[in-house]
């Protein structure tokens, strides 16, 4: 039988990310810093926590937390020293903060159904792709156990609905969003 101390270092231990996040683009803001997580035994899929910010000049200023899921089905193996993931289908969620953002539309000014969708919350799917350098093979030292870069496609309800009512008026990359990062794993 597992002791209450034991039960507890365990679920604390499983806290503490092991993965720093940085992104750029992707509909998580210009620039995004989180944790991430890897969950399953095969450690194939991944949970992220960002926050991301637009400043002024491009935008915003806007604040937005999101939740992020992928899973990575197909590994290609590059001896010890790397590995890719081609297609990582995915799932994620971002909360825009702000007072001009709300989770519904006021009534008093709106007929029930007129805005179909929320201001502050986004429901997104992606799909990314990577490649992880083993950090033991690429860095010195014990700290850095792997570094990855990834590109994650992305779009949300409101543009595919968006798209779907009005496809001679939106392209492709008014629809699909691209984001760039770099996950460095502990």
């Amino acid at each position: 039988m597992t002791s209450p101390a034991k039960l507890s270092a365990q679920f604390f231990d499983a806290l503490v990310p092991g993965e720093v996040v940085v992104q750029h683009a992707g509909s998580i803001g210009f620039f995004s810093v989180g944790a991430g997580y890897r969950v399953f035994k095969n450690k194939r899929g991944n949970v992220d926590m960002n926050y991301g910010f637009v400043p002024a000049s491009k935008g915003g200023p806007l604040h937005i937390l999101s939740a992020k899921f992928a899973y990575r089905p197909f590994e290609i193996r590059i001896k010890d020293w790397a590995t890719i993931y081609p297609a990582n289908p995915g799932a994620f969620v971002s909360y825009h903060f702000g007072k001009e953002f709300d989770f519904y539309w006021d009534k008093s000014q709106y007929e029930k159904g007129y805005y179909w969708w929320s201001s502050a919350i986004r429901p997104h799917l992606s799909l990314s792709n990577e490649v992880k350098l083993h950090g033991k093979k690429i860095v010195r030292g014990e700290k850095i156990k792997s570094i990855t870069l990834y590109s994650e496609f992305n779009t949300n309800e409101l543009y595919l609905v968006s798209f779907f009512q009005n496809h001679g008026d939106l392209s492709m990359r008014d629809v699909f969003k691209l984001g760039i990062g770099v996950r460095v794993g502990f």
